[in-house]
């Protein structure tokens, strides 16, 4: 997955900047005229959502298959979500269009607000006008990394398999940063996708040796059966995983090593996985100590919103940082 691009917005003359930089993604992925134009408005009205409304923010843009996604992330006063997305409400003195037109353009949208706790915005843009279509593998995946501060390529990586309804996700952060953490990163991933179908100590065990030509990583894989309540999981290193609901939250357990250096031999652990839970992953970028219980709703946001609020509030900032949220399909979902 390539990392997302972060794009401080305090001003107004900043969103130009971003708008170019998704006109350049929108040609690559093959956007037509239209197409281009809903991704450059979308950008424009977040960007001057963010610099009258909020104070200022960032915005994230991310490739994911061939859509856009675009993230709006702001610690300011907070949204009425309600009220902004209906046409002609306005706090700034505009025409109170902004939000709810993403909200119509945008293949996807979902978005959290507290008072005083800022918001996150998620919009998606495909080439094709109309909304996502439901996942055949009965989860909703979403998935932000950014590189460290100062590098353009990112040692953290992450990737799915799907196959008759089940899932594997695994997560690799390469040793350090920069291209040669990625390259550690990378590799794991090409074995990953090129594994047999297996349990995931036995996947990582399988790559370890090929991993020696590289500076080593760590790494996790959980496998996911949605009709079932359980999940399998595996790792070395400090790779991060939890199952948080409104009632539990539960950490999932890696062991000391580094797949490519030196490892214990690796087993699987089996965790019930709760009703209404979602599954989170997260690389050494992200604080370990983190809480979602003062962000009252926002569980039943798209994953895509709750990565977004973790990484905006729990990034270290100095390192790259991954965040994945898994949800099995529920019919449950915040302003989506």
């Amino acid at each position: 997955m390539r990392p997302y691009q972060r794009f401080p917005v305090e001003d107004a003359s900043q969103v130009g900047a971003v708008r170019r930089t998704a006109q350049a993604l929108a040609v690559e992925l093959g956007f037509d005229e239209a197409a281009a134009g809903r991704l450059a408005l979308g950008v424009t009205e977040l960007g001057t959502n963010l610099v009258r409304h909020a104070g200022g923010g960032a915005l994230l843009l991310g490739i994911d298959g061939e859509a856009v996604e675009l993230l709006s992330l702001d610690t300011g006063p907070g949204l009425d979500l309600d009220r902004c997305l209906q046409d002609g409400f306005s706090t700034g003195g505009s025409a109170g269009t902004g939000l709810g037109a993403v909200k119509r353009i945008a293949n996807r949208f979902s978005a959290f607000s507290l008072p005083q706790r800022g918001a996150v915005i998620s919009a998606r843009f495909e080439a094709a006008a109309g909304p996502v279509a439901a996942s055949a593998s009965g989860l909703t995946v979403a998935g932000i990394t950014l590189p460290a501060p100062g590098e353009q390529v990112s040692g953290d990586g992450w990737g799915l398999r799907i196959r008759d309804r089940c899932a594997m996700l695994l997560m690799a952060d390469g040793l350090g940063h920069g291209p040669e953490a990625a390259k550690a990163s990378d590799m794991v991933l090409r074995l990953f996708q090129n594994s047999s179908f297996n349990d995931p100590a036995g996947v990582l065990e399988d790559a370890h040796a090929t991993m020696r030509a590289t500076r080593g990583a760590a790494v996790a894989i959980a496998a996911i059966d949605p009709a079932l309540d359980r999940l399998a999981f595996a790792g070395a290193g400090n790779i991060a995983g939890r199952l948080i609901s409104g009632v539990s939250d539960r950490s999932l357990m890696s062991q000391p090593g580094t797949l490519g250096l030196q490892i214990r031999r690796l087993q699987d652990c089996s965790y019930e996985w709760p009703e209404h839970a979602i599954l989170v992953m997260h690389s050494d970028g992200i604080i370990s100590r983190w809480s979602l219980a003062d962000a009252a709703g926002l569980l039943r946001c798209e994953p895509m919103v709750i990565a977004g609020w973790i990484i905006r509030d729990h990034c270290r900032g100095r390192d790259d940082a991954t965040v994945v949220v898994i949800r099995r399909h529920d019919g449950r979902s915040k302003h989506a």
